[in-house]
């Protein structure tokens, strides 16, 4: 016989939306997690949503012939009127987002590996002086890493040497921030009150955020010899499958995607320095294996990345911890039968229609598979530690068909950063007593990037060659 699953206490109608900060929606989930165990559910509004927070649950409902993405979530039915049919909100049955996929994938394969790597080598000195330029200066960690990620992305995927950490710069993130966040706050507010008040100010910001992809597509054809990156494949080529390309604004909606979904690299960058300066021990390890492989030379070869290994175990914590991609939604795929779906074999039932929440920072933390979860422990993951963890603890990216597009880009991204920061820039907490949040006002928020997080950074103290 099954168990029931458990669920919080609610109100009548609103159910169980006071369980849920709106600013930390996934903090919210993690506590709920703890309290009512590896799967419960909630009632937002008369909609009933179950969570998982386990390994083995989360294998489960990720096996792609049972379940498949919810592509109908409210957040996904806001993201749509930005970017359509695209990568991440597109449904299944349809094509542009096979046709813009099967386009771009070449550009963020291994093949790709070198110029990629030059690319971000290219720009990221735009990063370091600014952090070296004054031997004590208090800069916020998130906000600088967010400039520089979409500098990155906006040079490495097309072509544009956009210098966003100028604050005369274009301002693409500051019109990232505001529609971002309206998409998510609209996610929770009544449509009828969206139609009222909101409506006219979210088709400004989808203007404004359109209006950056077009200019980026315009200076791509004003090159007398273009780039051949990412955005010449999106405008010159057609797909391999179909032989069909795409037009100007299925080709704006595979670009604004990208920029979207690269915020994942912030909350990944942040996240990792953030556990070093507060795991000294282990910033210092990270330090002489960076110099003991890299040295100074000016340039990272591809071939060194992977001559790091105690950099990539640092990294895989830090996604175990603050997933860049911190939950997602998944479905029972379609079928003709209404018999309900049974999970855990059989200790649990849901319906055939349900949608199933996974929270990562409740699965990555399951003391079946971890000991010691809360505690930042890169030497867990060296060797083979990462391979050996069970699948539903390996879902940081996403999940099968529909997970992140291009994580080899953000790896690469992520780990040359630090290799650059780390090996000329002092780092250090201007307030020790910071406590890490994610509770904010955009996007990266809500991809586990931290809040008001202030450093005090300068150039690299001889002192710290030796530790």
């Amino acid at each position: 016989m099954s168990s029931s699953i458990p669920q919080p206490p609610g109100l009548p109608f609103l159910g169980n939306v006071l369980d849920i900060n709106p600013n930390d929606t996934w903090g919210s989930l993690k506590k709920l997690a703890d309290k009512y165990g590896p799967i419960f559910k909630i009632n937002a509004l008369g909609k009933q949503i179950v969570i998982v927070g386990s390994a083995a649950l989360a294998e489960e409902v990720c096996d792609e012939k049972r379940f498949r993405k919810n592509t109908h979530a409210p957040f996904i039915f806001e993201l749509r009127k930005t970017v359509h049919d695209a990568l991440i909100s597109a449904h299944d049955d349809e094509p542009n987002w096979g046709i813009s996929h099967r386009i771009m994938a070449p550009f963020v394969s291994p093949s790709y590996d070198e110029a990629r790597v030059t690319d971000i080598q290219d720009v990221i000195s735009d990063l370091t002086k600014k952090w070296t330029s004054n031997p004590a200066q208090r800069i916020n960690l998130t906000v600088d890493l967010q400039l520089w990620d979409m500098q990155a992305v906006i040079y490495a995927l097309f072509g544009q040497r956009y210098n966003l950490m100028d604050p005369q710069g274009p301002p693409v993130v500051e019109v990232m921030i505001q529609i971002s966040w309206e998409i998510l706050k609209r996610s929770s507010r009544p449509r009828l009150v969206n139609w009222l008040y909101y409506d006219r100010v979210y088709a400004e910001y989808i203007r404004e955020f359109r209006k950056i992809g077009a200019d980026l597509i315009a200076a791509k054809k004003a090159e007398q010899t273009p780039k051949q990156d990412l955005l010449y494949g999106l405008l010159f080529n057609k797909d391999p499958q179909t032989g069909e390309s795409l037009d100007e604004e299925k080709i704006i909606d595979a670009m604004l995607t990208l920029m979207l979904g690269a915020v994942t690299n912030t909350g990944l960058m942040s996240s990792a320095l953030y556990y070093l300066l507060t795991n000294p021990e282990k910033m210092s390890k990270a330090r002489e294996e960076i110099d003991r492989v890299v040295g100074p030379k000016p340039r990272i070869a591809v071939d060194d990345l992977s001559r790091l290994p105690y950099l990539e175990a640092i990294l895989n914590e830090t996604v175990r911890l603050s997933a860049p991609a911190p939950g997602f939604v998944v479905e029972p795929i379609p079928s003709d039968s209404p018999a309900n779906i049974q999970l855990a074999d059989g200790k649990y039932e849901i319906p055939s229609k349900q949608s199933v929440m996974l929270i990562l920072q409740a699965i990555n933390r399951d003391p079946e598979v971890f000991t010691d979860p809360e505690a930042f422990q890169p030497e867990r993951m060296l060797g083979e530690g990462y391979e050996k963890l069970p699948p539903g603890a390996r879902k940081g990216w996403g999940n099968g068909k529909r997970r992140c597009f291009a994580p080899r880009f953000a790896w690469h991204l992520s780990m040359i950063t630090l290799i650059h920061v780390l090996r000329s820039v002092h780092l250090q907490m201007a307030d020790e007593n910071y406590e890490l949040r994610y509770a904010g006002k955009d996007l990266c928020s809500s991809f586990q990037a931290p809040v008001d997080l202030f450093v005090t950074v300068g150039p690299r103290k001889s002192s710290e060659d030796d530790k």
